[in-house]
């Protein structure tokens, strides 16, 4: 048997996420997770629900106007959002 250099366990388990393609779908999760960060308490009071599918974040609102305004600004929400997971995982924001 071949000895390899060892590894810590956050190591390990990175490789194993990544082997099964699990590592996108915790991204996901991670991206909604992040939204009352990135927007800010001002605009996640009026957030219903919000879930990520195939890097498509769909934004459940309880106003109307603020859905208008917030596709906007939906550009620099994602530009955020995926700055903050080190890399690109949201590319379109459809707001409810």
């Amino acid at each position: 048997m071949k000895r390899t250099e060892a590894k810590n366990v956050g190591q390990i388990i990175n490789d194993l996420l990544q082997k099964e393609h699990l590592d996108v779908a915790l991204d996901e999760h991670r991206a909604s997770a992040l939204w009352p960060q990135i927007v800010g308490d001002g605009i996640n009071r009026y957030t219903i629900s919000r879930s990520v599918r195939g890097g498509v974040m769909t934004v459940r609102l309880s106003s109307a106007s603020l859905a208008n305004e917030l596709m906007l600004i939906r550009a620099n929400i994602i530009q955020r959002i995926n700055e903050a997971l080190g890399r690109e995982i949201i590319h379109e924001i459809i707001f409810k």
